[in-house]
């Protein structure tokens, strides 16, 4: 017997990956708290385990007194004296218990516990093996799909992949292989909880790590990457060696490398830019293929005024402005792509005295100056129905625009009349102060 339970800890200990020492406090623990359910909790006990012979020792602990008032915490001198002829009164008697007078109930309450034990040591040797594995790609099996998400089989432990992290219309079934990105190791009482993602723009740093040696080695640096999960994602690459190519690095021979990322993410299209220190150079390669022909750029607000011909203004946005929202998340700054003929418009003072008028957005101005209406005084004169068809804008909105866009000309034509009467002011005033000189004829003569 002895043996046996020395057998099933270093078995334990082996398969379930627990320490042996933690088995062995586990099964102190367990036969002190059986022993405890079974004689009362005032009983005074120590439980020990002897690793030689493989058994597990109890001892209860009783005063020697001569009249006994509590049996659970004290023993009679003479009781105490076959036990020990040299007792004394005052004495503290340690008695081995026989651990197989437990009885029934004491050995079920014993193995409750020790499984609750080995529970709770396994899932703390679980989180010890996981918690410092976030940032890694990991492996396992589909073990059951529900609304709150796929529970994945990783071996020796479970991880879940949120509806969240899956992109979409990605569909698993019992039994798929799949691979994921470990996203966070959390403690909770049921134990730690792993975290799985295929939708962080690290899942694609880490693919782009294991496809490309260049990547791992360090040779290639991605330094940022963005995506929208499913449809398209950029990251951003440098070299530290000039001899090597990092957008090449990456694509692989035939394409052989992105591909094998894009299979993994379904089809989801990536697009490599190649960094640059420049920010308006790094800002053009992210819009890449579309060709841009001018760059202004507003550091304090970190945002960027690109324009490009009006051909290429709708490849530069993309679909639902998808490329420019992920060139702008890999740059790290706001950019507002504009085509050159409403760029020209901008710079003209009747549209942006058009954008004075509260309520009147850019659209609205372009839609406005693309109907030949260039000015306040031609918004004034515009007839509401033509408003409301350009604009949208209810019949009430666009008369009190209009009462606005009068109020402005009005100033802007007497700031121009007043302009116009301190510039005749000045020049009277340099005609009066001005001596008529004579002929250069009369002068000689008045020499002379």
């Amino acid at each position: 017997m002895a043996s046996e339970l020395k057998r099933l800890i270093d078995q334990v200990s082996r398969e379930k990956g627990i320490d042996r020492a933690v088995l062995i406090d586990t099964l102190v623990e367990a036969v002190k708290s059986a022993i405890k359910k079974r004689y009362g909790s005032k009983i005074d006990v120590e439980v020990s385990y002897n690793d030689e012979f493989g058994e597990m020792e109890a001892f209860t602990f009783k005063e020697v007194v001569e009249e006994v008032e509590d049996p659970e915490k004290q023993i009679s001198l003479e009781q105490a004296r076959d036990l020990d002829p040299e007792s004394e009164i005052g004495d503290e008697l340690g008695i081995r218990m026989d651990t197989d007078t437990l009885g029934r109930i004491a050995a079920q309450s014993a193995k409750q516990v020790i499984i609750q034990k080995m529970k709770d040591a396994e899932r703390e040797a679980t989180y010890e093996e996981y918690k410092d594995r976030k940032r890694e790609i990991i492996t396992g099996i589909v073990q059951k799909v529900d609304r709150s998400g796929i529970i994945v089989n990783l071996g020796r432990a479970e991880a879940i992949l949120p509806v969240k992290e899956q992109i979409p219309r990605e569909v698993y079934r019992q039994g798929d292989r799949i691979r994921a990105y470990i996203l966070d190791v959390k403690k909770i009482s049921k134990g730690p909880q792993i975290v799985l993602s295929r939708t962080h723009p690290d899942f694609l740093i880490q693919l782009f790590r294991i496809e490309v040696p260049e990547v791992s080695d360090g040779t290639v640096s991605i330094l940022a990457a963005a995506r929208e999960p499913g449809s398209r994602a950029k990251i951003a690459v440098v070299s530290k060696d000039p001899d090597v190519d990092p957008v090449g690095a990456c694509v692989g021979m035939k394409g052989s490398r992105v591909q094998a990322v894009v299979q993994e993410l379904r089809g989801e299209k990536i697009d490599i830019v190649p960094w640059n220190m420049d920010p308006a150079k790094f800002v053009v390669n992210a819009l890449a293929p579309a060709i841009i022909t001018k760059v202004i750029i507003d550091q304090t607000n970190r945002s960027m005024e690109v324009i490009v011909p009006d051909d290429q203004l709708s490849l530069a946005i993309g679909r639902r402005g998808q490329n420019v929202r992920l060139a702008s998340r890999i740059t790290g700054w706001h950019i507002d792509v504009k085509s050159e003929s409403r760029y020209e418009r901008q710079k003209q003072a009747g549209y942006q005295a058009l954008l004075h008028i509260d309520n009147l957005s850019e659209e609205m101005a372009d839609k406005l100056y693309e109907a030949g209406i260039t000015s306040l005084r031609d918004f004034c004169e515009a007839d509401t129905e033509e408003l409301e068809s350009l604009t949208g804008l209810s019949m009430s909105a666009l008369e009190a625009m209009q009462a606005q866009a009068q109020t402005l000309l009005e100033t802007s034509q007497e700031l121009e009349a007043d302009e116009t009467n301190e510039d005749e002011a000045e020049n009277h005033a340099e005609d009066e102060g001005k001596v008529e000189e004579p002929e250069p004829e009369e002068q000689a003569k008045s020499v002379e």
